[in-house]
């Protein structure tokens, strides 16, 4: 191992990992440092409940990846190095209510609409994918560039030309508004808003957070058009390649090192300190946390104007997350057998039961009723379970890092995050699973809760519980992301760039911003 080199990389979610290989694959010397012991940040695979069931402990879906220009550049390597997916022609996604009511999302959009009630939001609904399908490469290419940046402007001419006048009025009136307002604004019916609200949840949004309005058609089309891939064996397989790719490249990978702070020389970045050695970084750091950690815990103080130091020290959280893992005796015999071939069911009634939650956590309480995602990997993958078995990956987006009370008025909070609190929530939430998929309780063998508090203390960048790196709400997205003083991945510091979920484009399993600085870098040096 050499302690010079030209990249210094400090972490190794997936915007670490994608840097590290595009950069060595262009030749340069890389160093790869990460605080755990295991490469990855929230993409693993363990068997968290009994022997023989592999379940995806924190990321899972790929979409974004698959449909993204990291994978365009990377992916025959990733490949070549064992990577395989697994994904569906048929049902991709579906919301069950309260009451029952199932609103199923088909690849095929044609399908998909055909089970609307109203003509009028079939032809809506076919309208507004036909729109995003006309301007997705040139919306593609803005979003996953340097906002402020000479390019842009040529950049946006191109979504305009593209859009023409109405088209690109509508995107900047659906840029502004709820996705809550914009299903009440466009639709008579409710089977848009039932299937497609509770997915800006993923987003880092709520149902009644700006740009949600924008993000409903982006969603929908990427299922229609990606599905859900998810990695045949488990996602850890992808972290696999990437160490095979790493080994290949010469990448320096560099695990259980803690950076303890940047060094930065005459207002340049020449390296850093890890597990008490340093490492010389020839041409650029590449640092992937939160801003406030960049700016409290790595940089020497004053190395950044006082600006950038307030804005990072007010950057804001989002809500926190939860999941619970579930090995099952057998696939569960949900109510509605369509069900039983879904990969991802959103347990929902929309906007009107996911608003109601959002608010709930954000004032600190455990939501009376949760939206859950269930997740039946095994659909896809059967290779993750035992033969006739099966498991759920349950994701809970709307809890509380530090709980104040139960919505329900059930619960004991007072402690915070006790194995305790968490198994009885783990109780309302496999109930709420269970009034729709009954005699669920006899197939449980075991289950296994990941709370807030354990995601914060597995990933630094998961702060309050948050794993997409800070609230995606509007002013602190796009070109204010992470702040209105650096919306950029180039930082104060020269030689020192910002990538990961809390920079733009924001969260996700995608890699871009990992991705869109290795090519600055690439192209600027050639």
């Amino acid at each position: 191992m050499s302690d010079e080199v030209d990249a210094v990389i400090i972490g190794s979610g997936i915007n670490g990992l994608v840097a590290a290989a595009e950069l060595g694959k262009a030749g340069w010397s890389v160093a790869l440092v990460e605080r755990n012991d295991t490469l990855g940040g929230f993409i693993a695979t363990e068997e968290r409940t009994l022997p023989g069931y592999r379940h995806d402990t924190y990321s899972s879906w790929h979409p974004l990846f698959v449909s993204g220009p990291a994978y365009a550049a990377l992916g025959d390597d990733l490949h070549r190095f064992g990577l395989e997916y697994r994904n569906t022609d048929d049902c991709v996604t579906a919301s069950v209510a309260g009451d029952g009511h199932v609103t199923l999302a088909h690849r095929d959009p044609e399908r998909t609409a055909a089970l609307f009630a109203h003509d009028r939001d079939r032809e809506t609904y076919l309208a507004a994918l036909g729109a995003f399908a006309r301007i997705a490469e040139p919306f593609g290419a803005l979003l996953g560039s340097e906002l402020w940046s000479p390019r842009l402007v040529r950049r946006a001419l191109r979504l305009a030309r593209a859009a023409g006048r109405p088209g690109l009025a509508r995107l900047s009136r659906d840029a502004v508004t709820s996705g809550r307002a914009y299903c009440r604004r466009d639709f008579v019916g409710d089977e848009v808003d039932h299937l497609w609200t509770p997915w800006l949840l993923h987003a880092g949004l709520s149902p009644d957070h700006a740009s949600g309005g924008m993000m409903i058609p982006v969603l929908a089309a990427t299922m229609h058009g990606f599905g859900l891939p998810v990695v045949a064996g488990g996602s850890a397989r992808l972290v696999d390649a990437f160490g095979k790719m790493f080994a290949e490249l010469g990448v320096d990978v560099r695990t259980g090192a803690e950076v303890e702070r940047v060094l930065v020389y005459r207002e340049r970045a020449t390296g850093v300190v890890a597990g008490g050695r340093t490492i010389r970084a020839r041409r650029a750091v590449l640092a992937s946390c939160t801003p406030t950690a960049l700016v409290r815990d790595l940089l020497p103080t004053g190395s950044v104007p006082a600006r950038f130091e307030d804005e990072a020290a007010r950057y804001r959280y989002g809500r926190g997350a939860a999941q619970i893992h579930v090995a099952l005796s057998e696939p569960p015999a949900w109510r509605e057998p369509d069900l039983g071939r879904v990969p991802l069911i959103h347990l929902s009634d929309g906007a009107a039961s996911t608003g109601i939650a959002c608010a709930q956590a954000e004032a600190g309480m455990l939501p009376a009723t949760p939206t859950v995602v269930v997740g039946q990997q095994h659909v896809l993958d059967s290779t993750r379970v035992p033969e006739g078995a099966a498991a759920l990956w349950l994701q809970l987006q709307e809890v509380p890092f530090a709980p104040t009370g139960d919505a329900a008025g059930e619960l004991d909070t007072g402690d915070g995050w006790t194995r305790e609190l968490a198994g009885s929530y783990a109780r309302r939430v496999l109930d709420r699973v269970a009034s729709h998929a009954p005699g669920l309780g006899d197939r449980v063998r075991a289950i296994d809760v990941i709370t807030p508090v354990d995601l914060a203390a597995h990933n630094v960048n998961a702060v309050h519980g948050d794993p997409y790196g800070g609230s995606a709400e509007l002013d602190q997205n796009f070109f204010w992301r992470p702040t209105p003083a650096c919306g950029s991945h180039a930082t104060p510091v020269r030689g020192l760039w910002h990538i990961g979920s809390s920079t733009h484009p924001g969260p996700g399993l995608a890699g871009a911003s990992g991705h869109l600085v290795a090519q600055r870098l690439i192209t600027r040096r050639r």
